[in-house]
């Protein structure tokens, strides 16, 4: 199991537990999370690349991993995901540098997976 499978089986055990622990306010923020990468007058990809930069000027590396991979299952170039690490690196300065390595091994990592599955659907 590679770091990518590792994390989206604790990301899915972990969200199933705190959305079934009952408490109304911790389910209502999940579902208004989910809700707002919806598209409306921006695209998905659009907002999740919001999400990306967001992720990662607060330095949040289970965010930026889901925004990755989320934006890799829409097309996202590697040319593009440099663009945004780009801006998020300008606006959280350089701070975001070991951030951005590890997004950089992220990207890498879908790349190979989408070798035997083009869609990432295995990640999420």
């Amino acid at each position: 199991m590679n770091n990518l499978e590792e994390f989206n089986k604790f990301r899915q055990k972990m969200n199933e537990q705190i959305i079934n622990c009952g408490h109304l306010g911790l389910k209502r923020f999940w579902a208004l999370d989910g809700r707002a990468y919806e598209p409306g007058e921006l695209d998905e990809k659009t907002l999740e690349f919001m999400g990306l930069t967001t992720s990662m000027v607060l330095r949040c590396d289970d965010c930026v991993t889901y925004h990755l991979i989320r934006l890799i299952q829409l097309g996202a170039s590697n040319e593009e995901l440099y663009e945004a690490l780009n801006v998020s690196l300008v606006v959280g300065g350089s701070i975001t540098i070991p951030h951005i390595r590890s997004a950089f091994e992220t990207i890498d990592q879908c790349r190979e997976i989408q070798k035997t599955d083009p869609s990432l659907e295995s990640l999420l």
